[in-house]
């Protein structure tokens, strides 16, 4: 499985099932088809579109999230599959009765590993990440002082300086923001994708509580993989000078998915760390395991050759 994820992004496509293959086609005539194995998720973000009901059907019979993308570009809503586990009923319970203190040091795990991945993202480019190293190791349960945010703040000046002096994420404006919109949009459908393959349900969430957001779980669990789409981003914006993505853009922020991480099991793709990683929520939600693990950063033959 290649775990690719297919975008429609212009007007007037149609997607249908054909013989195993989501199939797109204009005005009647087939402008490109993948193998359904391939397919990791399905994001749509052009305005009349259309997509028939036995593909949708067979996409959700597969775990395979379609996501529905606003104007700018990220997820409004997820189509996902109600059924395939034979425990889901189980599952889905020990998901909504998590324990509070259980959450929070959760999110107290996740937030070090997000913070450590930021620390790795300025080293790769030889910047100065000590501060946020040694702030990783005050995270305590709950992240009580936002140290999230504290070490955001820090790692986006210091990231951006060089290329983007005036940058900032709150803002929303321009290339690198619409690149960064892109490539997590990405990112959560993959993760929504290893979400409900391993029959959780992804609005029960550890720490995001946006009102009406079914995929507040892919947004707890995808924060520790953000900053390898700040890594492509920060390569892009500092290669080229281009005021929207191009196709080109996108297909490498597509490949993120495909990333080479270095993982406790050794070199391992990023969907595949995500897929891994579910896995292991849903373990915790069970009882049957205490601890999240996450991936440690890309190779370093998967970053040169890049």
């Amino acid at each position: 499985m290649l775990n690719r994820i297919v975008e429609i992004a212009s007007d007037g496509i149609h997607a249908s099932l054909n013989r195993g293959f989501l199939q797109l086609r204009r005005s009647k005539e087939i402008v490109g088809q993948v193998p359904l194995p391939d397919i990791g998720g399905l994001v749509i973000r052009g305005y009349g579109a259309s997509i028939s009901l036995n593909l949708v059907s067979r996409l959700s019979e597969l775990k395979i999230p379609i996501v529905l993308c606003g104007t700018d570009q990220s997820p409004s809503a997820v189509v996902w599959p109600l059924a395939g586990h034979h425990a889901a009923s189980e599952l889905i319970e020990a998901q909504a009765q998590l324990s509070l203190p259980r959450k929070k040091r959760l999110w107290q795990s996740i937030v070090k590993a997000k913070i450590e991945a930021q620390a790795r993202t300025l080293l790769w480019f030889g910047k100065d990440a000590n501060d946020l190293l040694a702030m990783k190791e005050r995270v305590q349960s709950g992240d009580p002082e936002n140290l999230e945010a504290q070490a955001a703040k820090r790692y986006w000046k210091r990231l951006m300086e060089e290329i983007e002096p005036h940058f900032s994420r709150s803002r929303g404006e321009g290339f690198t923001n619409a690149a960064l919109n892109y490539g997590y949009t990405v990112l959560r459908a993959g993760m929504a994708r290893s979400i409900l393959a391993s029959g959780l349900h992804p609005g029960f969430s550890v720490h995001h509580k946006s009102s009406g957001d079914s995929l507040r779980l892919a947004d707890d669990l995808m924060e520790p993989y953000r900053p390898l789409v700040d890594l492509v981003v920060y390569q892009i914006s500092s290669d080229e000078n281009e005021a929207n993505l191009t196709p080109d853009h996108k297909q490498r922020l597509v490949k993120v998915l495909s990333m080479d991480l270095i993982t406790s099991v050794g070199i391992t793709p990023l969907q595949t760390s995500m897929d891994r990683l579910a896995q292991n929520y849903r373990s915790v939600c069970l009882g049957q395991s205490r601890t999240l693990t996450f991936a440690q950063g890309p190779s370093s033959s998967e970053w040169e050759a890049r």
